[in-house]
């Protein structure tokens, strides 16, 4: 033990800013999830964003594509959280290590939910498609790195926020564009995965944040009544 106290996964500073964030973009979701329900086709956005053709993708711009489709499957997907949760615990940031596999898991178990709630398809009765879960995976690992990054370079409230926001902006733009492109997403549905990340990451890190002070701090009493 180094007496070095436990670093937040979500710092002090960013609570009261991704707070609003968080509750923004779980509205999205909503709207979108109401306006959508049971639909089978593009709406009026959609149609606008779409290429001409589903799958119209073409190379080298199809390989990147398919790479970063991949990175959501569910083979992809376990490689990266198994690397990011290593690294994390490398770093000895065991919390980090938690929010990896907690953010990403319950943001692409919240997607699944939506999913069979909503009820909207693409290509057929059982491809449900909203939200997304490939984007809302990429983006949640995108802000869990952002947060990270935020506490390691002692970021402030505006700087930190700031940096949380555009990593998931690039995060779920560069997925949406593959699961658009490669036909097997709406635009909207992929919004709606981005919007699920960035709604259940702020809560997720709070809630890991508050049940480790919690188990510290049991910890701590406990070593203080042991008799010396």
């Amino acid at each position: 033990m180094t007496g070095r106290p436990t670093t937040a996964v979500l710092p002090p500073s960013l609570r009261a800013r991704l707070g609003p964030v968080a509750a923004l973009a779980a509205l999205v979701v909503v709207v979108l999830a109401v306006l959508y329900a049971g639909h089978s086709g593009p709406g009026r956005v959609d149609s606008w964003i779409m290429p001409p053709t589903a799958d119209s993708v073409r190379p080298p711009l199809r390989y990147v594509a398919l790479t970063l489709d991949f990175l959501g499957e569910p083979a992809g997907s376990a490689m990266v959280v198994v690397a990011a949760v290593t690294g994390c615990l490398l770093l000895r940031r065991p919390r980090a290590a938690v929010l990896v596999a907690a953010g990403a898991g319950l943001a692409v178990g919240t997607v699944t939910l939506l999913k069979h709630l909503v009820g909207r398809t693409i290509h057929g009765p059982d491809n449900l498609s909203y939200p997304s879960g490939h984007t809302a995976f990429f983006t949640a690992l995108a802000c869990v790195a952002a947060l990270l990054a935020t506490d390691r370079l002692g970021l402030g409230a505006t700087a930190g926020t700031s940096l949380v926001l555009a990593a998931a902006l690039v995060a779920g733009a560069a997925m949406g564009w593959a699961e658009v492109a490669l036909g097997a997403h709406y635009p909207t549905d992929a919004l709606g995965g981005w919007c699920t990340a960035l709604a259940v990451v702020p809560a997720t890190a709070w809630l890991v944040d508050r049940a480790a002070d919690r188990l510290a701090g049991r910890t701590a009493d406990a070593g203080q009544r042991e008799p010396h």
